[in-house]
């Protein structure tokens, strides 16, 4: 048997069992709060897989780990020991307790509900909800681009092979969630979690296998320099690059606190015993898949080359015309190079599963948001089915929405995610933080989180990424200040949004009125439960 034939053979397998999921969970779904929650009875490993598998995707594993275990080497690692502890371990007991607590007490089924409620303004409700679905679409974008980048690879499909797969899986995606909501989801993202782990452990032995062991790998990669980056650095602790890499840590661990992907975990579980059995089951899993991700990812300079004159059989990788390598082809290059024929099939289901985990967290959080934040109030007699309807009627439009954008080549994995995280989570970590812990959090003070966490990312896209010449003296001149910190990047314009809006809550808050005694009360009460 051919390894293409058994790439197809464990393909079909894994898509009817996904398939054979949702319909399944169809026949248990009855109300929104089942489509949307999982009747919040999702217990701890349900939640805690649900949470590792939305959090790490084709972003992490083809994109992210590409470029910054180019960029950085083995300390690359960091970045998954921080989504470990800050983004998984700490979000469950500090959040997961009040979260459940408070929206179960509010009624409240998405982030932008709990605005409303938490700070009594339905005009909050509506921006955090144009916020929501807006972001949403490049992340989901960009996980279409790292699926693309994967099926191309093993399939040798080139560009227009690449854009159908992007619909097929969309399609897949949408079935499976259409059909049974978050009990779907959660009881795939279980399934779907196991094979991550299984992939990721065999992808990381025998990348290092491959170059003669641990020591060996490390030495060598140690001996690669470039113009930016010192012999002996990419091998070392804290790599050629410690500033930078804290705002990649920063961006994609402290971001997951005010994704609505991710919090809305919490609404969903079942109870506070829950909550510490998946604070340790998420911690260990994204030790082992974000942890495994970017160390391999470290070791991809000693798999690919940007030298047509090099002859040690490296992957010649192109350049963008920006002149930068292409980062989205490096995993795929090192896959190809480090796994047995035979073995592609099991890393393909691997990216597809926690590819699909993430899209599915995705469409269900912005079709849900748009349907019970947007339409629901101003619609009469919106009853349960009519809002199940609009729900998967949104799931295939913000799905086609993403598609065209991932089907664009000039799309960037990296930048996609970037400017999706850094506008959600700067506009809504410091307002959903401090609005379950302060009862001072203020009104105006949410309303300065949105529009600077907005704000800062469209400035940073307006300027930097999209080629505009009116900014380009803008632009030269932050390059020629020279600043160890690269201003350019989108992804430390997230982390620096999702700063301030830890800052900007309080201190707004402060001069400003937070509502009335007998709301913030209100809320508050449910803490004592």
């Amino acid at each position: 048997m051919s390894s293409t034939t058994a790439t197809f053979i464990i393909l079909a397998v894994y898509i009817a069992v996904m398939v054979g999921i949702g319909v399944y969970t169809s026949k248990r779904t009855k109300s929104t709060t089942d489509f949307m929650l999982g009747g919040r009875s999702v217990g701890s490993w349900l939640t805690a897989f649900s949470y590792g598998t939305t959090y790490f995707s084709a972003v992490v594993f083809i994109g992210y780990a590409g470029q910054f275990g180019w960029s950085y080497g083995v300390s690359a690692t960091w970045i998954g020991i921080g989504n470990a502890i800050i983004g998984s371990l700490i979000p469950f007991f500090v959040l997961g307790r009040r979260t459940r607590l408070m929206t179960n007490h509010l009624g409240s089924k998405t982030m932008p509900d709990f605005f409303e409620k938490r700070f009594d303004s339905s005009k909050l409700k509506t921006a955090a909800a144009l916020i929501v679905f807006i972001f949403l679409i490049p992340y989901t974008a960009s996980v279409y681009n790292g699926l693309s980048n994967l099926f191309g690879m093993v399939f040798d499909l080139g560009q227009n092979g690449g854009k159908i797969i992007i619909i097929l899986m969309a399609v897949l995606s949408a079935i499976y969630v259409t059909l049974g909501g978050y009990k779907a989801t959660a009881l795939n993202d279980f399934f779907q979690g196991i094979i991550m782990l299984i992939g990721i452990s065999t992808v990381v032995f025998l990348t290092v296998q491959k170059k003669n062991g641990l020591s060996e790998a490390v030495s060598a990669l140690n001996l690669v320099s470039d113009g930016s980056t010192p012999e002996g650095t990419l091998g070392s602790l804290f790599g050629p690059d410690p500033l930078n890499l804290l705002g990649v840590v920063i961006l994609t661990s402290l971001g997951t606190w005010g994704l609505p992907q991710m919090v809305q975990k919490f609404y969903a579980i079942k109870d506070q015993q829950a909550i510490k059995k998946g604070a340790v089951i998420s911690t260990l899993f994204a030790v082992i898949v974000a942890g495994g991700s970017y160390f391999m990812g470290g070791f991809v300079r000693l798999y690919c080359t940007l030298d047509p004159a090099d002859t040690s059989g490296k992957a010649l990788i192109e350049t963008a015309a920006n002149g930068k390598p292409k980062f989205d082809t490096m995993v795929p290059n090192l896959i190809e190079t480090a796994l047995p024929n035979m073995l592609i099939g099991l890393i393909v289901v691997l990216v597809l599963s926690a590819s699909l985990s993430t899209l599915s967290s995705l469409v269900l959080t912005s079709s849900s948001t748009l349907t019970n934040d947007l339409i629901k109030p101003r619609v009469k007699n919106f009853d349960d089915k009519k809002q199940m309807l609009f729900i998967r009627i949104f799931i295939a439009v913000f799905l086609i929405i993403s598609v065209v954008i991932a089907c664009n080549p000039n799309s960037s994995i990296t930048t996609l995610m970037s400017y999706s995280w850094g506008a959600l989570s700067g506009a809504f970590l410091g307002p959903f933080l401090y609005g379950l812990f302060m009862k001072k959090a203020s009104r105006a003070a949410v309303w300065t989180s949105m529009a600077t966490g907005v704000g800062i990312t469209l400035a940073h896209m307006l300027i930097f990424s999209m080629g505009i010449s009116a900014f380009d003296g803008i632009k030269q001149a932050v390059i020629d200040l020279n600043c160890p910190l690269n201003l350019l990047s989108p992804i430390n314009a997230g982390a620096f949004a999702m700063i301030v809006s830890l800052i900007i809550v309080p201190v707004v808050s402060k001069f400003t009125k937070a509502p009335s005694a007998e709301v913030v009360d209100d809320a508050f009460s449910s803490i004592a439960e």
